[in-house]
Order: structure tokens, then C-alpha cells, then sequence
């Protein structure tokens, strides 16, 4: 990459990876599931002036954006308003790698390569770690399911933009701040059910400063910025350079959640965080590892 490209990808990095401490901070004046429409409702509503409507039907948003984004910040939202640490969340929601190789094996018939079996074990033994301590840490274990939820649905909505992209949809950023608009209307309707009216109504009027700073945060910056650049790096540069770009997300969710929210974790979840990176590095660059081993291997 390009030095200014270099810093393109340090800024998406820093914005999705400080995403989950600014979530935190909206969470504790807006309920989740409000929070999270909230949220769609502004990156729909600003994106639109920003960007073109993609020429995709529309069932296909909604087949993308209910798993990609309903259902993954719904249980995301709602795990870190139950007892989910911000900087842990950022971890264990990159589990969806592994989700999306089963999801993809199961509905795609994709094969699953030996180092995606091995990134399964370490990161699965890693998520493992952490969850067995969840009633003597910080963390609570119906927290740590709902975030696997999530990252479950984000992998449904990999799976998703599988198929569109096989009928010919090109899932860019203009289709992601478009989609947007599906969401708002699941959560308002969650929301007025499971958190009802009158603590709906009670957070629109009593909203604060620092929640309204954190949907501007979460609709400019994590999404409408941090998906065009995304995009844009995406179009200048082969896939397998950009995507592991995601790998330093948790690491700066974990720093940022410790510094500003002041969290910390147990000598068992720390190892359960160096496994879990470790899969996803496997997973993400087990190709080349693999390749490079067998050509020295022939070389003895």
C-alpha cells in the first residue's frame, strides 16, 4: 500500500476498533434495541444524500441487511447492555470467520481446507477460555452467548452477499448505507415490544449530549466512513491484503475499552484472547503458511 493508503486503513481500523467503546457509552442512556435503530435510521437517512442507490431488487436489502445488520447489533447492542465488556466484545465478535466456514460449508457445499480446521480449534478452545470465567469476571455468560449470536448473524450476512454476488449484486458501500434502511423498522418494533413505550419515549426526550455524540460516531464514522474506505481499498488492492486489516480491530477494542472504560480481564481470558487471534491469523494467512511449508518441504 501507498503511505496515504497505509494511513486510510489505520484510520478504519481505529474507527471500528473504538466502535465498541463509543456503543458502550450510547448504552448507558438509550436501551439497545432503540439504540440500534436509531442507528440505521441515521446512516440511511445521511447516506442517502451521499451516495447512489444501488440497482438491486429490493428483497435482496432485506436478505442482506436482517442478518448483516438487524440481527448482528441487536444481539451485539444487547450483550453489551447485559454484562458484555466493550473490548471483549470486539474479539469475540471476529468469531464470525469461523461461523461464516461452517455457514459456508453447510449452505454453500464449500470444503473446508486443513488450516481453517486448525484456526476452528484454536480460536473455538480460546472462546472456550474466556467464557468459563464469565461468573468470577466482569463478563457475564449471557452476554458472551448473545456476542457469538451476533457474530453468528454477521456470518449469515457474509453468506448473504455470497449468493447476491453469485446472481451478480455487487455488496459495496453504497448498497451497505442503503440496506439501511431495513433495519429501523425490526428494531423500533423490538424495542417497543421487549423495551416498551414508555421507556422509548422516556429516552428520546431525556437523550444527552454524549448518546447523540455516539450515533453521529457510529453513523459517520464506523459506517459511512469506515465502509467507503473500505470500499475504496477494496477496489485498489487484492482482497487477501486488505482483509486482514480486520485482525488489529479487537486489539484496538481491547486497548481503547481498558484505557477509557477502565476494563480489565483474567490471566485466563488474556490466553483465551492470544488463542482466539491466533485462529483468526491461521484462518486469514493458513494459505500461504501452508503453501510456503509444503515448497520448503519439497525442497529438503
Amino acid at each position: 500500500m501507498t503511505f496515504k493508503d497505509s494511513i486510510l486503513a489505520l484510520v478504519i481500523i481505529l474507527a471500528w476498533g473504538l466502535n465498541f467503546v463509543v456503543i458502550s457509552f450510547g448504552l448507558g442512556e438509550v436501551p439497545p434495541l432503540l439504540l440500534g435503530g436509531l442507528r440505521f435510521l441515521a446512516v440511511a437517512a445521511i447516506g442517502c444524500l451521499l451516495v447512489k442507490r444501488p440497482n438491486i431488487p429490493l428483497k435482496w436489502w432485506c436478505v442482506y441487511a436482517l442478518p448483516m445488520g438487524f440481527m448482528q447489533f441487536a444481539f451485539l447492542f444487547m450483550a453489551m447492555a447485559n454484562g458484555m465488556p466493550a473490548g471483549l466484545a470486539s474479539l469475540v465478535l471476529q468469531s464470525q470467520a469461523l461461523f461464516t466456514m461452517v455457514f459456508a460449508l453447510v449452505f454453500l457445499k464449500e470444503g473446508v481446507r486443513l488450516h481453517q480446521v486448525l484456526a476452528i480449534a484454536l480460536a473455538g478452545s480460546g472462546l472456550l477460555m474466556i467464557a468459563v470465567v464469565s461468573g468470577v469476571s466482569d463478563m457475564t455468560l449471557f452476554g458472551f452467548i448473545l456476542t457469538l449470536f451476533a457474530a453468528a448473524s454477521w456470518a449469515l450476512g457474509n453468506i448473504s452477499a455470497r449468493t447476491m454476488s453469485q446472481k451478480g449484486y455487487a455488496v459495496n458501500v453504497n448498497m451497505v448505507i442503503w440496506s439501511a434502511w431495513v433495519p429501523p423498522l425490526p428494531f423500533f418494533v423490538c424495542s417497543w415490544y421487549m423495551e416498551g413505550p414508555e421507556l422509548m419515549y422516556s429516552a428520546l426526550m431525556n437523550i444527552g449530549w454524549v448518546s447523540i455524540g455516539a450515533l453521529v460516531y457510529l453513523a459517520l464514522v464506523a459506517t459511512i466512513l469506515g465502509y467507503s474506505l473500505w470500499g475504496y481499498l477494496m477496489g485498489r488492492y487484492p482482497a487477501s491484503q486488505v482483509a486482514p486489516l480486520t485482525l488489529g480491530v479487537p486489539i484496538v477494542g481491547l486497548t481503547f475499552a481498558a484505557i477509557i472504560l477502565d476494563e480489565s480481564l483474567l490471566p485466563l481470558q488474556w490466553i483465551g484472547v492470544c488463542f482466539v487471534l491466533i485462529g483468526l491469523l491461521v484462518n486469514t494467512f493458513g494459505v500461504r503458511l501452508f503453501d510456503q511449508f509444503k515448497t520448503t518441504f519439497k525442497g529438503v
